[in-house]
């Protein structure tokens, strides 16, 4: 009989287990969210004021207790407006379901994925969120097990991770045992804007996946 598995209760070491995936601490695995600087000095006065207005909004309920809902709507919506991820050719999915099965087990995963940004048929950018109560890495195990399902397999594939008040990007390379790097955590609670360098991150994401030259890289 087969058993169905809720990815939401999965726990990081049972999808490490499963996927034979390992995490890398070399800086030199995700070099891509550290070149934010450049990237966030090509913002227009435009982009920092609606990243600026999204944050004041957001701060401003932080008082209260946020549904995933408003988190997308006061947070993602201008963040991927400003990031160019909102219009074609890319093509956001939101809850877009998913199931994973084993040739060696008779159990199936499923779940649903809160967002994902399609390009040609490549996943571009998994978007967890959790409430804001909720540590942001307790959606890694999701979106790890949602990037291990996606069909691509030459190119690396990103997500980011984020409860409205923090943010973290995720690289996975599939290989013969596929790894994984997270960058360092963007909070709002700075005196500076971290939504600058979260939106600058996802225009240098997008522009690789555009990359015809960076395709070919990768894939030699």
């Amino acid at each position: 009989m087969v058993e169905i598995l809720q990815v939401r209760n999965l726990e990081l070491h049972e999808v490490k287990a499963r996927f034979n995936l390992s995490q890398a601490d070399d800086l030199e695995l995700f070099p891509e969210w550290q070149n934010y600087q450049t990237a966030c000095s090509q913002l227009t006065e435009h982009d920092t004021y609606w990243l600026d207005q999204a944050k004041s909004d957001f701060l401003s309920l932080v008082e209260y207790r946020l549904h995933e809902e408003v988190v997308k709507l006061s947070i993602l919506s201008p963040l991927l407006s400003v990031a160019g991820l909102s219009r074609a050719p890319f093509v956001p999915k939101a809850e877009k379901q998913v199931e994973i099965e084993f040739d060696d087990s008779e159990e199936v995963i499923r779940g649903r994925i809160d967002l994902v940004i399609l390009y040609r048929n490549l996943w571009i950018t998994t978007i967890e969120t959790k409430p804001q109560q909720a540590d942001v890495l307790e959606v890694l195990p999701q979106t790890l097990t949602y990037m291990m399902a996606s069909p691509v397999q030459s190119f690396p594939l990103f997500g980011l991770l984020t409860n409205g008040r923090h943010f973290m990007f995720v690289k996975l390379i599939k290989q013969e045992r596929p790894v994984y790097a997270l960058s360092e955590l963007f909070t709002l609670f700075r005196p500076t804007n971290d939504l600058h360098k979260v939106a600058a991150i996802l225009r240098l994401l997008k522009e690789l996946v555009l990359s015809q030259d960076w395709h070919k890289q990768q894939a030699s």
